[in-house]
């Protein structure tokens, strides 16, 4: 099933089951698609507060969420104090 017709079904509240399996996998995909730009953004040289801005979400949310998820052969430079 295509990614479109997933939300169809996780749009629609006839079938709750359905509706909440489809959510799940939404989660899943949104999730993984999140790790890849995540990576491709710190590989770019992007820092983790500009992940986290463009998340909008806190650079340590970012950090705690991502950090050990990440490709470890990506160089991420250290935060300067």
């Amino acid at each position: 099933m295509e990614s479109s017709e997933v939300a169809a079904v996780a749009a629609d509240t006839t079938d709750p089951r359905a509706g909440l399996r489809a959510v799940s996998s939404l989660r899943l995909l949104a999730d993984t698609l999140e790790l890849r730009q995540v990576e491709a953004a710190l590989r770019a040289g992007m820092t983790w507060q500009d992940v986290a801005d463009a998340l909008g979400v806190t650079r340590q949310a970012a950090h705690k969420k991502h950090s050990k998820r990440i490709d470890p052969r990506i160089t991420v430079p250290r935060r300067s104090t």
